[in-house]
């Protein structure tokens, strides 16, 4: 199997994991296996802690080692600013370094799941936090350069995706995103920039 990544790697983005499912996916098709979504995500877990998610292919709650998926409302239309600074992270490496035990401050699953459930962009965002910024910010202190750029351009927040170090940023306007991609480019704060959008599906 040759797989095309366009994904950047060791760029905290589940690259690995969605293109294991996407690969899961082809072969149950070009082989008429018949699996059901279930039966991908039973077989992806033995691959990789994400691959259900990225199987199941939804907006979704996450719990135990990814396994346990309980589908959610999806973030409404916005633009997202995705923004790959040029290091590379070892997930391992920040998962190692990480002390759960001594972190301050958890997020709010619980308002982020209401938020999305009333298509409060705002409310999402505010609840935005990644605890492995902790571990990565600390090395690589672009990072949070990108982080307040974005929010002096206009995101509602920008965080580190996964264990970075790409950051992302929710934006409602479309002119600011663009300012903001642009601004990055420019002061040359990262090679890979990228305006997306939310896929519901």
């Amino acid at each position: 199997i040759h797989l095309t990544k366009n994904i950047p790697v060791e760029a905290g983005m589940a690259g690995g994991s969605t293109d294991c499912a996407a690969t899961l996916h082809a072969i149950n098709e070009l082989f008429n296996l018949g699996a059901d979504t279930k039966k991908l995500m039973e077989l992806g877990v033995k691959l990789g802690a994400d691959v259900p998610y990225c199987v199941m292919a939804k907006t979704a709650l996450s719990e135990g080692i990814g396994e346990v998926l309980t589908p959610v409302e999806p973030l409404k239309d916005c633009y997202v600013l995705v923004v790959k600074p040029p290091i590379s992270v070892s997930t391992k490496m920040v998962y190692t370094n990480l002390n759960a035990n001594e972190l301050e401050k958890h997020p709010d699953v619980d308002g982020m799941i209401e938020a999305l459930k009333i298509s409060d962009l705002s409310g999402v965002a505010s609840r935005m936090e990644n605890v492995l910024e902790t571990v990565t910010v600390h090395m690589h202190p672009e990072i949070e350069t990108i982080k307040k750029a974005m929010k002096e351009k206009g995101a509602l927040n920008a965080i580190m995706s996964g264990s970075g170090p790409t950051v992302f940023g929710l934006f409602e306007d479309k002119d600011k995103v663009w300012e903001a991609a642009m601004m990055i480019s420019d002061e040359e704060l990262a090679p890979e920039v990228f305006i997306t959008r939310p896929v519901n599906g």
